[in-house]
């Protein structure tokens, strides 16, 4: 352990923040944070391990004596913490510098990064490492189910990182990813995201080329071979790449995939693997973990057990219960190819059934007017979607604001039905009230929405 024993988290709840707060707690470090939006299942998770959170940033949340204040990425300046951590001159970092530091250098890090799919793949990844017995650190920004928390560092030579294109701080514009001391990256896809702080796809494939820039030439770059952004960015890569898909021309050719209504089965490199998860987007991330799992070493039998016996993320298409005959599920998505890509697996999943949508736009893209005519599209392939009160919304130029009304109506133009109910409350009392037995209720956000899945089961019971 360093001489530097407390460290302070603003922004503690924050899913990449909590997970390392909790490994550095286990490491033996004093830590506590600070946060205003607290909720489970973070919340119950750090307290759980024993870490004190201030609700709320107070410039008195800084303890005394403490080494390092850990500023997460969402703080920014008029922060009462962030300014008195400046303004008292004490030692400020990161969360990606915090990383590098305590857990990265000198370890074999694979990086998996991408617009969707990097939870869902570094997950895959490490339980296949831990399952063959490789003991990996990892650091994911969600709960993997198999793994039990976010974040582990180990003194295995191994370790997974989910790799976020998203900028490091208000202190430092690079994206976090590049932090990441890469031997193998893993590009699953590329999108125009995180439209506040990337201007134009442009920016985003700039910042995909230096994490390629920065793998050694022992290393591999794999790349999603069907996706014309992830060939742009890795055409002139200084180091090796390898493409993986579906289409001809990949040098890892995922071929004879077929689904069942609970599992997905592919064949890669000559070798047939299945896992108990549905539609073509997990047989994409199943197949780019299993080249990153072969790269290391890992057999085609560790592979296959390893895949068969992973159980999935915390709010991936996660079954939060069934209440009058209707299931509700939850699920995390912030981007509408999400949207699309999350109604493909619940009609496999649940073919026949009516299905509803209940979408919060929350994050900084989907409250922007840039993808309002690809929500529309995206939602109106439910048999029902529902939007929520945007949050916030006042924060964004007017002309630059979603806006719900046309995109309940563009839902209609598409085929599809749509309805903007503002609150929480409304949305529970009419879905309860118009919910079949055999309904699928999907919830759609990247954070708790009022927590309305709890709400949806007791009026639905």
């Amino acid at each position: 352990m360093s001489e530097k024993k407390h460290f302070h988290f603003t922004g503690v709840c924050g899913t990449a923040m909590g997970a390392v707060a909790v490994a550095m707690k286990r490491k033996g470090y004093t830590v506590t944070g600070s946060d205003t939006n607290v909720y489970p299942p973070m919340s119950d998770f750090l307290r759980g391990e024993g870490i004190e959170i201030a609700e709320g940033y107070r410039a008195e949340n800084l303890p005394e004596g403490a080494d390092v204040i850990v500023i997460g990425n969402a703080i920014s300046r008029g922060n009462e913490e962030a300014e008195a951590a400046l303004s008292r001159k004490l030692l400020y970092q990161s969360l990606p510098e915090v990383m590098k530091e305590h857990f990265l250098r000198g370890k074999r890090n694979y990086v998996v990064s991408g617009t969707h799919g990097k939870t869902t793949t570094s997950s895959m990844l490490t339980w296949l490492f831990l399952s063959a017995g490789r003991d990996p650190g990892w650091m994911i920004g969600g709960l993997p189910k198999n793994l039990g928390r976010g974040a582990n560092f180990t003194e295995s030579d191994f370790t997974v990182l989910e790799g976020d294109e998203y900028d490091t701080a208000f202190f430092d514009k690079r994206s976090k990813f590049l932090h990441y001391l890469p031997e193998v990256a893993v590009v699953n896809n590329i999108e125009f995201d995180h439209a506040d702080i990337y201007s134009c796809l442009d920016e985003i494939k700039l910042t995909f080329k230096r994490l390629l820039n920065v793998v050694p030439r022992t290393g591999l770059a794999i790349i999603n071979g069907d996706d014309v952004n992830c060939l742009a960015v890795s055409e002139k890569a200084p180091c090796p790449v390898q493409t993986v898909g579906l289409n001809e021309g990949n040098q890892l050719r995922i071929t004879d995939v077929s689904y069942d209504t609970d599992r997905s089965s592919f064949t890669l490199g000559g070798e047939r693997y299945s896992l108990r998860m549905t539609g073509e987007f997990n047989v994409r991330n199943a197949a780019m973990a299993t080249a990153a799992a072969l790269f290391a070493g890992l057999t085609p039998e560790e592979i296959r057990g390893g895949l068969e016996s992973f159980d999935g993320v915390a709010r991936r298409q996660e079954l939060r219960g069934e209440a009058g005959g209707v299931k509700v599920i939850d699920d995390f998505a912030h981007h509408p190819t999400a949207i699309k890509y999350a109604v493909g697996s619940l009609r496999q999943r649940y073919n026949g059934s009516k299905l509803w949508i209940l979408f919060e736009p929350r994050s900084n893209t989907t409250r922007r007017a840039v993808f309002q005519n690809e929500l529309a599209e995206a939602l109106a392939l439910a048999d029902q979607a529902v939007v929520s009160e945007i949050p916030d919304l006042h924060k964004f130029p007017e002309n630059d604001r979603l806006d719900p009304d046309k995109l309940v109506a563009d839902i209609g133009r598409h085929g599809g039905t749509g309805r903007y109910i503002h609150t929480v409350d409304e949305i529970v009392a009419t879905v309860a009230g118009e919910a079949k037995p055999g309904d699928v209720v999907a919830v759609l956000s990247n954070g708790g929405f009022g927590g309305i899945h709890k709400k949806l089961l007791e009026k639905l019971g």
